[in-house]
């Protein structure tokens, strides 16, 4: 270990590795790859750190504050990396807390409290309290990849924070280790043991020192997260920090940001659950009526008994525009839109939303909002929700608000660095047309979203940090702060201060207080140990050398094999258009700036209903996650990894390593807030790296399975032994990398394609072109050679609901079935998936011009007609062609609201079943999952329910794999083969092949094609 790390790192770094693998259970990380992934977090920054450690448990993370000590090593501790101002990133031992120290240590539900470790993600917590009717209230938009560590390091806020207060006024007590080792219990002040109380001590006896200047300097608003809180023995808060006036020494760890102590573990307190709520959606013509109005609104919590105003939110134009551009939030954002404002088009909305006992306590809240905002000349503007599920799905696009911003392409990005200064509600108004002008002056414009209950707002200017970002940033800063003094503000409100905001700390408290923080720094971390220059002696925060993207930041010249230039644009940072496809200057041709759109939000860490990122919600290491493998490209294709140059960047085993679990789900193509489409980057990966290192036989197996199928198909008998026989199962793993553990596909003689159009009713393209109601069915390889009855079924629901239908073929036959290449493309062989690409355009454009359907049953095929096939650079008409693909069940619905299925619908027999649904991964991305639930709520007396599952682990050829198996079987066990055997009288339903050979194996189950379903319950 240290040859190898002091060889490309230095002595010390070599040191420190070899001695954490030698004394410690933890992960040790010190590759040129590992350090970069934990260089950054969501902040502009950038720091390489020595190395990273993932420490199993709490004795691994004492071992390494002492290792680090002995080689005068500063440590970094790390949560979920998602910081806004570069908390987490720092040229020392990053410890990353996340991965497994994560436990609920304690729950009292009776006292309301809980003990957790530093590593446990809020939503995880929440998860396990529900039960007990019970929540942790610091509510914060990540909270599905924040952990509570980072929280309490930053004193985070949330959206609530009205009702409930900061993470300061909701943490009882903390268990710390000091420099030197010793592990302190950080609680009550007037219970303190010696240790803690000696602390206290010195930190009351320099708060009475600075008395005069804490009332002073002190901003007396809820939302204050610079410096230490020095105020705990002086408070100056709106809320104290504690409701009897009493001293909380935990407290003084809350918000600094580890500088001052590592946590062991946190005691959180608990609030009750609220039974209900309800949300009134305000819409605003201009954005200073929204901002003017926040302080009328806000008195309707005031004097409510049995509940409260908690949470005033604002969503800007922009993000409701970005939102409306995303197909997973734009159904969402359309319900929150009144017609009676701009048309439909408000400037901004407010989300008023009032908490209590039941929902018959606070509708009258909400008339009392409407008759507010009449009495404000705004009548018709308050969108009413009191059910649940509209509340939540709009709360979450609320919350995803920060990256929905991120969104927009081009150099140009909306900066974080005065984003979350805190006002008194009377001048916010003022505050922030004061503060648009600064913009305007620095050539930006800013994009807001923001707690408009306390005065915070989220603003971030566009500005191009590669090129003149720096010096804007620096100059609309120093206006800003004026603007926050003369208001009496608070320049850091909720995001900390971090790299971006410590050099504030002395301009917002003065010299005395600053030299006071310093002490405190001094007293608790005499050697500068944790998290150095941060606070104390922080940097500016226009340093170049600490940003991601510095004047020297150059990417490699590469030739994608994909067409990226939708990437490759620069946008105006006033107008946010963009500038033509290609016109970006990437010398990737749009490729680097495709992966430079990760902003590290984390949003992929989330654990929750969605897709994203099923590799890591089963290994949670940074590596196998979309935004490490982000971050891998980013910096491969900038020259940033050593040993790494030119071509190199998309050829080299260091990439191999973090794009080889990614399963191409395209679960970030519609679930990461900011596009990054990982799925899309694997296929371009992949052609380089094979193009080098050349081709498996598994690999030529796999891709030109729809080229040998025919052939294959006559030897189904033979080619079906190896099910059979285990012998022949492992001489095929050992030969071919196919698992031996696995089932493979069972070939048909007696296929699809074999059989006449006589046989199945199908018509030719001149009955199709001539017919009034007529379909093309797109029939794929799978369920032409594998699963020939999902296609015959699907010709049988066709006809039977009124349509001629046409088996899509070649213009010209040749013996070969259409394939849209998808297997090509997942092995990496793109030239030969254009030439199958440029197949389908020849025979289905004419019908696509005639606006006939181009209907398909295996998603992972059809869709690739709605996406790769637009990128294969063809230029023959393919936007044509994917505007009519459609999967069956899309067409159906589609069909119906037109009127033309009653008769279908009404001859469906009942089912007499529970019925199960599994969505394909690429449904979920294309938004294709409503539809099928749809058509299965067609089954007289049926009641579909939708298994939440991310993956089911198998992807194409994935699962198959002998390298791949174990974790493939971990992906379906998360949820998806659980909820299978939960129900063992079910019906399950799974549009994709692999899904169902995944139920198959994994939980000895039948799970049937929707196509097969539907034919089973139709007469005949």
């Amino acid at each position: 270990m240290y040859d190898r790390v002091a060889g490309v790192s230095n002595e010390v770094a070599g040191k420190l590795a070899k001695r954490l693998s030698v004394q410690t259970r933890g992960e040790v990380l010190f590759s040129p790859a590992d350090r970069g992934r934990y260089a950054t977090d969501a902040s502009i920054y950038q720091q390489m750190p020595v190395g990273v450690f993932v420490p199993t448990d709490a004795a691994d993370v004492r071992l390494a504050i002492d290792i680090c000590r002995d080689l005068s090593v500063p440590i970094v501790p790390r949560g979920g990396g998602t910081s806004q101002c570069g908390q987490t990133v720092g040229a020392g031992l990053v410890i990353d807390h996340s991965q497994h120290m994560r436990r609920v240590l304690d729950v009292n539900p009776a006292e309301r409290t809980a003990k957790v470790e530093p590593g446990l993600v809020l939503d995880h917590l929440n998860a396990q309290l529900k039960p007990h009717g019970l929540w942790y209230p610091v509510d914060v938009s990540t909270s599905a990849q924040a952990t509570l560590g980072g929280m309490a390091g930053n004193n985070s806020c949330g959206s609530r924070s009205i009702a409930y207060g900061n993470m300061v006024h909701n943490v009882l007590g903390a268990e710390a280790w000091m420099a030197d080792g010793s592990l302190v219990e950080f609680g009550a002040y007037s219970q303190a043991s010696p240790d803690a109380l000696a602390i206290g001590d010195f930190v009351r006896d320099l708060a009475m020192e600075h008395a005069d200047e804490i009332d002073a300097r002190w901003p007396k608003v809820l939302r204050r997260v610079a410096g230490y809180n020095l105020d705990i023995f002086r408070n100056q808060n709106q809320k104290p920090y504690n409701a009897d006036g009493s001293v909380n020494l935990a407290h003084l760890l809350v918000g600094s940001e580890g500088t001052l102590a590592l946590t062991r573990s946190l005691t959180l307190r608990l609030s009750e659950l609220p039974r209900a709520k309800v949300l009134g959606v305000v819409n605003f013509p201009t954005f200073y009526q929204a901002m003017d109005s926040a302080q009328h609104i806000v008195k309707l919590g005031e004097g409510m008994s049995g509940g409260c105003l908690s949470a005033v939110e604002l969503v800007d134009r922009t993000m409701i525009e970005l939102s409306l551009k995303n197909p997973a939030f734009a159904p969402t954002i359309r319900t929150a839109l009144s017609p009676h404002i701009n048309g439909g088009k408000p400037a901004a909305v407010l989300l008023v939303e009032f908490s209590g006992a039941s929902k018959a306590d606070l509708t009258h809240k909400l008339r009392e909002l409407v008759d507010l905002m009449g009495e404000l000349g705004l009548p018709g503007s308050v969108v009413e929700m009191v059910d649940d599920a509209p509340q939540k799905n709009l709360w979450e696009v609320r919350k995803a608000g920060l990256n929905i911003m991120m969104s927009l392409r081009g150099d140009g990005k909306p900066v974080s660095f005065i984003e979350d200064c805190a006002v008194p509600l009377v001048h916010l108004a003022e505050y922030t047309d004061a503060l648009t002008e600064v913009f305007h002056r620095h050539g930006s414009r800013g994009t807001w979203y923001a707690h408009a209950s306390v005065g915070t707002l989220h603003v971030r200017p566009i500005l191009d940090m590669r090129r003149d970002g720096a010096s804007k940033m620096r100059a609309i800063a120093e206006e800003a702060s004026e603007l926050v003094r003369k208001y009496k503000g608070a320049y850091s409100g909720e995001h900390g201060d971090g790299l971006c905001r410590g050099e504030w700390v002395e301009w917002q408290f003065g010299p005395r207080i600053n030299e006071a923080f310093a002490r405190i720094k001094t007293r608790l971390d005499p050697e500068g140990l944790f998290s150095p220059n941060r606070m104390v002696d922080p940097p500016k925060m226009d340093d170049a050398s600490l940003m991601r993207f510095p004047p020297t930041y150059k990417v490699v010249p590469i030739q994608p094999v994909l067409d990226w230039r939708a990437w490759d644009v620069q946008n105006d940072p006033v107008t946010e258009q963009t500038s033509e496809p290609g016109t970006g200057g990437d010398p990737a041709l749009g490729l680097a700036k495709a992966v430079e759109m990760c902003n590290n939000n984390g949003h992929c860490r989330k654990f929750d209903a969605g897709t994203m990122c099923p590799s890591y919600r089963v290994t949670r290491d940074e590596k196998h996650l979309t935004r490490g493998r982000a971050n891998t490209l980013r910096l491969a294709l900038s020259g940033q990894i050593e040993g790494l140059a030119g071509q190199d960047a998309l050829t080299s085993e260091v990439v191999m390593e973090a794009m080889d679990l990614c399963v191409g789900c395209k679960g970030c193509k519609r679930d990461c807030p900011t596009g990054v489409d990982m799925a899309k980057m694997k296929v371009e990966f992949l052609h380089h790296y094979k193009a080098k290192h050349g081709f498996t036989l598994k690999d030529r197996l796999v891709a030109q399975l729809p080229d040998y199928a025919r052939t294959a198909a006559r030897l189904a008998p033979l080619l079906n032994l190896r099910n059979r026989m285990l012998l022949l199962a492992k001489l095929a793993e050992k030969l071919l990398g196919f698992s031996a553990q696995r089932s493979l596909p069972e070939w048909q003689s007696r296929h699809f394609f074999n059989q006449p159009s006589q046989t199945h009713q199908t018509a030719s393209r001149e009955q199709v072109l001539a017919a009034e109601r007529g379909v093309v069915l797109f029939v794929d390889t799978f369920n032409g050679y594998f699963e020939a009855d999902n296609a015959q079924a699907a010709v049988k629901v066709l006809r039977a609901a009124g349509y001629t239908v046409h088996v899509a073929t070649k213009l010209k036959p040749d013996g070969q079935h259409l394939c849209c290449g998808r297997t090509y493309l997942a092995s990496g062989m793109v030239e030969r998936a254009r030439e199958k690409a440029r197949e389908v355009v020849q025979s289905l454009l004419p019908f696509a011009e005639r606006g006939i359907a181009i209907v398909g049953l295996e998603p992972s095929c059809l869709l690739t007609l709605r996406d790769e096939l637009l990128v294969m650079g063809l230029n023959a008409g393919e936007h044509r062609i994917a505007e009519q693909s459609m999967l069956l069940e899309e067409f159906l619905v589609r069909e119906d609201r037109a009127g033309r299925l009653d008769a279908l619908k009404a001859s469906l027999k009942p089912l007499g079943r529970p019925l199960l649904l599994h969505g394909h991964c690429h449904q979920k991305a294309f938004d294709a999952v409503s539809p099928i639930l749809t058509v299965l709520g067609w089954i007289p007396e049926a009641k579909p329910r939708l298994i939440e599952s991310s993956c089911c682990g198998m992807a194409g050829s994935f699962g198959y794999e002998a390298s791949h198996h174990e974790v493939s079987m971990q992906m379906a066990e998360l949820s998806l083969l659980p909820a299978v055997r939960a129900e063992p009288d079910a019906v399950v339903v799974a549009d994709g092949t692999s899904c169902r050979h995944q139920i198959h194996d994994g939980a000895q189950r039948e799970a049937v094609h929707v196509s097969r379903l539907l034919a089973d319950l139709l007469p005949g």
